[in-house]
């Protein structure tokens, strides 16, 4: 707890100034005078429903576009209390989690519609590949966009994207916050204040501190973060409009280490033990169970991003905009992989293998759109052309550890996993029990190796989005981009491993390619649309696939220099037929797909020195939800999602994975979320969580079993201004896992845990 101890002195700090800042400031305010804004934001957030997405890039209302995509509102992640990206998206059925080794064990990896959305997540439609747990405190909602749509954003987005929309600077006066606290040293404060300047001008503060444990974990887990988000928007109202933002999240935790599996066909087992093949689930240990070395692990991370965006309207039928980004991160920790590559589970031990990271980036980009209305004729158009530039530049190191004999190492020694038994292995730390993991002292030296290698990739992109409107029945959405990616990895240290490289190696791939897509829209009434679609995708050599494992994915795809820049982009294309429906008054939207998505040209090795663009997946799926008012009393967001995915062609040496489902990808996956105002102050919302299992690789069967977890919440309105709002999650404690190495390990969710909130806004 000391590092919780001393992020605390910084968190309070900041929050302490930016409360007595906003409590001055909100009570110089004159009542009468907030009313109007408070009035219109809470308009805004009382319902569920979202008709219109904050992406430009969508050219039509979402009810006209012929795509899915879902939004998690504003009041969906307050109600919730969701404070992380992966908080939000467990209410998001078709999306499961992943998890990586060396590269980005704990950073956000959602799997969507059976494909890695890692390398497709947007901050206002600006690529977000850096190495992070993405927090929600200045997030207004989150926008998932469902099927290949790299015509939207790029290379990668097989199976979707997320793209997170920012609180920026906005006229009138607001200021909001909560003060959180709850079971296993739960703490949570953010601070928003909105001060309308006057003359167009306008500048926003958000602040938060939060600290927690792991629920249903002891003395394991722990988390701390402090972030800011400030911004200046100038021109508000006018034809032309400017914002600054700068935003800044800090992290300090100490990891969660995962739980082994009972492996399905244990490896070679040890030395005089008999082995009975496992079931393939987590090994069976007590809930809670920590298998990190609390005296060595850390996981450290800075981000920070700063925004310029402008925009300008020639008239009411044509603007013009551009938004360039600069963002720095830094990832620096240690993790324990409580290794069963040599079968140690089975004679009641495990080894704990070091993994670590020392990764620093700088990314810029700038986007410059075009955006607006004319008519050809009979039709109507409503357009964005546009062209994208980015570059990023990762340096990547690891830590080592020296023994007392003088042995370096930046893993483990083998030795150490081999004779996990020996008194000498145990003592010293390196071994541990399975059922009942002790925590010495770490008694090796730690060092570390900084830049061992620099990735650099460059990125332009053109692209032109159409929606025709030929009358009010019938439209067509049509989109096309073009792109040119550029990576190199150069590696200025020896480096060894499975894919050892000697310092002055060089990695690079070259290449261009075309997406697209299209959908025709059919309105029987105002207030449904049938549309059929088809979109493709296009994933280049260095943007991240599943399976890789963080932002160097030109190595860790196992391809060798000589043939990185053969190798043509991984393609996808999606079929998908859908309806969506405005109910209840338009309180309401109902919205059903079924679907498609092929994956061709996936690189597999087809000889053991030659990897090549030769292998196929598919998923197919069906997906229905509703989000909004069925009353006025009464809300609900809920959906449900089935995904059926094979392996048409594997690689030489995998030749058994055709035909099997693909890994991370839950064939049957449904959430609930429903608040009800039982009286005119009170609020009461329940929730459920249902996921089929999930296969985590397809060499060694190897899955998380099937769950299903239950949620509550009450609110209580104290006054206009004031509300008291407690959550419980995991109400009967349910032990499950939600997501996983392809190999190695399981993370646990939390067990039963209880959040009492005080929220306010003025």
């Amino acid at each position: 707890m000391s590092f919780i101890k001393t992020r605390k002195k910084l968190v309070s700090a900041a929050i302490a100034s930016s409360l007595s800042v906003v409590a001055t400031t909100a009570i110089a305010q004159e009542e009468t005078a907030q009313l109007p804004t408070i009035h219109t934001e809470a308009t805004q957030e009382e319902s569920l429903k979202v008709d219109q997405s904050a992406n430009a890039k969508f050219v039509a209302p979402l009810k006209d576009t012929p795509k899915s995509v879902s939004v998690l509102s504003q009041k969906l992640l307050k109600d919730t209390n969701s404070n992380t990206l992966l908080e939000a998206l467990r209410y998001e059925p078709g999306i499961t989690l992943g998890a990586g080794e060396g590269g980005t064990p704990f950073t956000d990896m959602p799997y969507i519609r059976g494909y890695s959305g890692q390398s497709s997540i947007y901050v206002d439609g600006v690529r977000n590949t850096t190495s992070q747990s993405r927090d929600m405190f200045a997030i207004e909602q989150v926008e998932v966009i469902k099927g290949s749509s790299s015509a939207l954003g790029g290379g990668g987005s097989v199976g979707g994207s997320i793209n997170l929309i920012p609180k920026v600077a906005h006229e009138g006066d607001t200021y909001q916050g909560s003060v959180q606290g709850g079971t296993d040293n739960y703490k949570h404060i953010q601070l928003d204040a909105n001060k309308d300047f006057g003359n167009g001008m306008a500048g926003r503060v958000i602040v938060m501190g939060h600290e927690n444990e792991k629920a249903g974990q002891s003395d394991g887990a722990e988390f701390a973060r402090a972030g800011i988000a400030t911004s200046l928007a100038f021109g508000l109202g006018s034809d032309t409009r400017g914002s600054v933002g700068y935003y800044y999240l800090r992290s300090n935790d100490e990891p969660d280490a995962g739980i082994p599996f009972n492996n399905a066909k244990p490896t070679t087992p040890p030395p005089g033990v008999t082995v009975t093949p496992g079931d393939g689930k987590p090994v069976s240990v007590k809930a809670g169970t920590y298998y990190g070395w609390k005296a060595r692990d850390f996981d450290k991370r800075e981000n920070q991003i700063g925004t310029f965006k402008l925009e300008h309207d020639f008239n009411e039928n044509l603007t013009l905009a551009n938004i360039a980004t600069y963002n720095k991160s830094k990832s620096d920790y240690i993790y324990t992989n409580a290794d069963d590559s040599k079968g140690n589970i089975y004679r009641g031990t495990v080894a704990r293998r070091a993994l670590s990271r020392i990764l620093e980036s700088d990314a810029y980009s700038d986007q410059l759109s075009l955006r607006g209305k004319f008519n050809t004729g009979s039709l109507n158009h409503s357009f964005n052309i546009g062209t994208e530039w980015s570059f990023q530049e990762t340096d990547q190191g690891v830590h080592t550890f020296t023994n007392a004999a003088g042995e370096t190492t930046s893993t483990i020694l083998d030795s150490n996993i081999q004779n996990c038994t020996s008194a000498a292995a145990m003592s010293n730390g390196w071994c541990t029990s399975l059922n009942n993991p002790g925590n010495g002292a770490f008694t090796d030296k730690l060092g570390s190796i900084t830049a061992q290698s620099t990735t650099r990739s460059h990125n332009v992109g053109v692209y032109a989005l159409d929606s025709i409107e030929f009358n009010p029945q019938w439209l067509l959405n049509l989109g096309v981009r073009w792109d040119k990616f550029e990576t190199e990895k150069k590696y200025n240290k020896d480096v060894g491993g499975r894919t050892p490289h000697k310092a002055g190696d060089k990695l690079e791939s070259d290449t261009d390619y075309f997406t697209y897509q299209a959908g025709l829209v059919f309105k029987p009434t105002e207030d449904g649309s049938i549309y059929l679609s088809y979109a493709t995708s296009a994933n280049p050599v260095g943007v991240l696939a599943e399976g890789d494992t963080g932002p160097d994915s030109i190595s860790d795809s196992g391809v060798a220099s000589a043939t990185a820049n053969a190798l043509k982009p991984e393609e996808a294309r999606t079929f998908e037929i859908g309806t969506k429906w405005d109910l209840f008054n338009n309180r309401a939207n109902l919205t059903a797909a079924i679907f498609r998505t092929e994956k061709q040209n996936t690189r597999i090795q087809i000889d053991p020195t030659t990897t090549a663009n030769a292998g196929d997946s598919r998923v197919d799926g069906f997906e229905v939800s509703l989000n909004g008012k069925i009353t006025n009393k009464w809300e609900i967001s809920t959906g449900y999602s089935y995904l059926d995915s094979e392996i048409t062609k594997a690689a030489y040496n995998a030749i058994a994975q055709e035909g099997k489902p693909l890994p991370f990808v839950a064939k049957n996956s449904a959430t609930l979320w429903s608040t009800y105002r039982v009286m005119p102050k009170l609020t009461l919302g329940a929730g459920a969580e249902y996921r089929d299992q999930v296969f985590v690789n397809t060499t060694v069967p190897k899955y998380l079993p099937t769950y299903t977890i239950y949620n509550a919440m009450a609110k209580y309105d104290v006054n206009r201004n004031v509300n008291v709002q407690l959550n419980v999650n995991n109400i009967s404690d349910k032990r499950y896992f939600t997501s996983a190495h392809a190999a190695h390990y399981a993370f646990e969710g939390n067990g039963r845990n209880a959040v009492l909130a005080i929220n306010f806004k003025y």
